[in-house]
């Protein structure tokens, strides 16, 4: 996945644009990865969203390539935009993609296409019965998405960032998807600050995984054990991999060591640490065993950069 087509539908969500697209962003801006998109509408105007928003397209239909990856937005008014007079720009795209997404109600329109035919697929709930009566050929879903092996689809916002996220982790590896993902569970805007300077998160997730990830950065100067970090947290070892699994995809071990790494990643971009500073600040022994960690997690160097830093 290097570049991204998105088509955009009068009466989309602005929420689920949103889920779709700042993932990518963060890992285009923070995972370094070779990633670009653009915005396309089937009129070649600008799009409406359901709130009134206006997005102008960066290309008309005629001028789009080849794509890596199709996304289909759709939401409100997804009937009119399935009549057969209505969907050559869709077809054109789709013959031009490796890939495709639908959100939202995009399923609808792609299985007026004709290509969800004998597929498995999902859409927005709000339409889920809907869709049955009308596409009998799509074996419909239940489940939060579906990922096939050309075309994936999904119905609301949340359900698109899990989407979007389980194919940033095919394409660019699970460290790129743990820091989309760690884009909004860690909301910076709902930090405080505690006594020795650390960060406590609080967001998305259950009560316990928050804790349990509190408990992490307090500790990312001086890394516990995962057999510490359970008993800290009231939790057998084995529940605390469960946890893990079942709500963030990954295992603790991973999880903590990403988090050390991205906060060193941070302190480069940000501060005038030296490397062996921030190896220190982040449990690391060295700058070359944090070198050495941090390109085999995300591929590259830790590079020190000031031409981010806040001032």
């Amino acid at each position: 996945m290097k570049t991204v087509t998105v088509l955009l539908y009068d009466g989309f969500s602005n929420m689920v644009l949103s889920c779709l697209i700042e993932p990518l962003r963060a890992v285009r801006d923070q995972g370094q990865a070779d990633l670009s998109w653009h915005i396309v509408t089937p009129h070649d105007g600008s799009a409406q969203s359901s709130s009134g928003l206006k997005i102008s397209p960066d290309y008309s239909i005629a001028d789009v390539g080849r794509s890596d990856l199709l996304i289909v937005v759709s939401g409100y008014g997804f009937r009119e935009y399935s009549k057969p007079e209505q969907l050559a720009p869709l077809r054109r795209l789709t013959r031009q993609a490796d890939a495709i997404l639908a959100a939202d109600t995009g399923s609808w329109i792609l299985a007026a296409a004709g290509l969800l035919d004998d597929q498995t697929a999902t859409i927005h709930w709000a339409v889920i019965s809907d869709f049955t009566e009308e596409f009998p050929r799509t074996r419909i879903s239940y489940d939060r998405f579906v990922k096939g092996s050309r075309i994936s689809t999904c119905g609301g916002a949340s359900t698109a960032m899990e989407l979007m996220l389980a194919l940033i982790s095919d394409q660019f590896g699970p460290a790129n998807a743990f820091i989309a993902s760690t884009m909004f569970l860690h909301d910076a805007e709902r930090q405080q600050t505690t006594g020795r300077g650390a960060n406590r998160l609080e967001g998305k997730g259950t009560a316990q995984l928050r804790q349990i990830v509190n408990l992490m950065v307090e500790t990312i100067e001086t890394p516990i054990t995962l057999e510490d970090l359970a008993q800290r947290s009231g939790l057998t070892r084995r529940t605390l991999d469960r946890l893990f699994q079942a709500e963030l995809a990954m295992s603790p071990g991973r999880y903590y060591q990403l988090m050390r790494l991205s906060h060193a990643r941070d302190l480069a971009a940000s501060t005038d640490y030296d490397l062996d500073t921030i190896a220190i600040r982040c449990g690391y022994s060295s700058a070359s065993a944090l070198g050495k960690a941090f390109k085999h997690a995300f591929g590259h160097p830790i590079r020190k950069s000031h031409g981010n830093r806040p001032h």
